[in-house]
């Protein structure tokens, strides 16, 4: 343990071994479903279940260790979420773009965007986001990551209306979702370690005492076996097809750049506001070794297309392992050998329900909500893109959006007020980048 001490330097980041373990079991805990949800959606493509799976879990592992040992930063990546559904629904089932020559447009993706970190564009890119607006994007995830969280606990519903309302508050899991809720939020007040990992634990073991929605069974369902052995990767290891892609380049050019903008833009949001709560953020707002970091979340989209898989990105749900203390990529290692281990014991990990996992993003996100205290809402310069930041990813369901329209927001007030002087020539750039992912993505 010693070795692992002085390589992530637990001392400087006042953390410990047992801590990073704690934060990346938490962690690994709110994005574990990534591994039945991914291979339920990428499936209609036609791409093998079983070898989707292996591939979520092996590109998960993978990745989140290089960008442990390349950053020394608590975030894991995993496929993203919103990515696969664009590759499933809008490439291959909309524009009937074949499986193989949709994951050669991740690649392609994927190598632009270490173009521009290899350029130093990236870098230039974030850091020409204002100071404020970086706090807006932290505590906008929190708003979306709470809003997922009630939306997987059924307390929020569709309606046809008023678009959002209140669920069916007395059904079983609902019940189970809320007093999870008050217990999450107990626990960490108390400061229990690994809160949010002990809610979760305690959410499942009661699911497995009450009816499930359907009425089919009990809302948490006892796994068929504990072990499984994992299926091969062979049906999409390396079947990326690019022949397909630049035979029909021009025609499937609009999709490859809203691959393109979705990976950067929810990138540079969740770089921001993870390491934003985390501390990790220098005097002036910027990110240290961001260049490492953004180069190993460039490989991740093209290492995740070898493997068969659709964008491999950076997951807010880091986040619930920060909350717990996590600080240095101790705590991605655990993570990176929880979805290891997931390829054996799959069945029970899949037992979870998503109501055991809601509260514990519900906490995350009013952990990440308490940085808007340091904006100034009084300058309405200041509260108009903040406020248009935070309330448009939830509201979305997207980060980049949010982030789109945000800077936009604050790009217009600065030339509106008569202060475009404040804009540098990269804030300009990234204006009509951000312009152009709205109108074109």
């Amino acid at each position: 343990m010693r070795a692992l001490e002085r390589f992530f330097d637990l001392a400087r980041q006042r953390t410990s071994w047992r801590t990073e373990i704690t934060a990346g079991l938490t962690t690994f805990a709110a994005m574990a479903y990534i591994l039945a949800v991914n291979p339920n959606i990428l499936a209609v493509t036609g791409m093998d279940r079983g070898a989707l799976l292996t591939a979520t879990a092996v590109a998960s592992a993978l990745m989140t260790t290089v960008f442990a040992l390349a950053t020394n930063y608590p975030i894991a990546l995993a496929p993203g979420m919103g990515m696969n559904a664009f590759f499933a629904y809008t490439l291959c089932l909309g524009m009937e773009v074949p499986w193989p020559a949709a994951l050669g447009l991740v690649f392609l993706s994927g190598c632009l965007f270490l173009l521009l970190t290899v350029t130093g564009l990236r870098r230039r890119i974030l850091e020409s986001l204002p100071a404020e607006l970086k706090i807006a994007i932290s505590c906008g995830i929190g708003l979306f990551i709470a809003f997922i969280g009630l939306k997987n606990a059924g307390i929020i519903a569709p309606d046809p209306n008023t678009f959002v309302t209140a669920g069916d508050l007395s059904a079983p899991g609902t019940l189970l979702a809320l007093g999870g809720i008050v217990l999450t939020a107990v626990l960490v007040w108390r400061r229990v370690r690994g809160a949010m990992i002990l809610a979760i634990l305690v959410l499942s073991v009661i699911g497995l005492f009450l009816p499930a929605p359907d009425g089919a069974g009990k809302l948490t369902k006892w796994p068929a076996a504990v072990v499984s052995l994992p299926a091969s990767l062979e049906p999409g290891f390396l079947k990326l097809d690019l022949h397909h892609v630049f035979a029909n380049f021009l025609f499937l050019l609009p999709a490859l750049l809203a691959l393109l903008f979705v990976d950067l833009f929810d990138n540079l949001g969740t770089l921001i506001g993870v390491t934003q709560r985390a501390g990790l953020l220098d005097a002036q707002g910027n990110l240290p070794r961001i260049g490492r970091a953004l180069a190993a979340d460039a490989t991740a989209a093209m290492v995740g297309a070898c493997l068969g898989t659709s964008t491999v990105t950076s997951y807010i749900e880091s986040a619930a392992g920060v909350e717990e203390g996590g600080r240095t990529g101790l705590t991605a290692l655990v993570v990176a050998a929880c979805f290891l281990l997931a390829l054996c014991f799959t069945p029970l990990i899949l037992a979870v329900p998503a109501v055991a996992t809601a509260p514990a993003l519900v906490v995350v996100g009013i952990f990440m909500m308490q940085g808007v205290t340091r904006l100034d809402l009084g300058d309405f310069s200041v509260a108009a893109p903040c406020v248009l930041t935070m309330l448009l990813m939830p509201l979305t369901s997207s980060i980049s959006e949010g982030l789109s329209l945000g800077f936009l927001c604050y790009v217009a007030l600065r030339v509106g007020t008569g202060r475009a002087r404040e804009l540098t020539a990269t804030a300009w750039v990234l204006g009509v980048l951000f312009l152009a992912h709205v109108l074109f993505r």
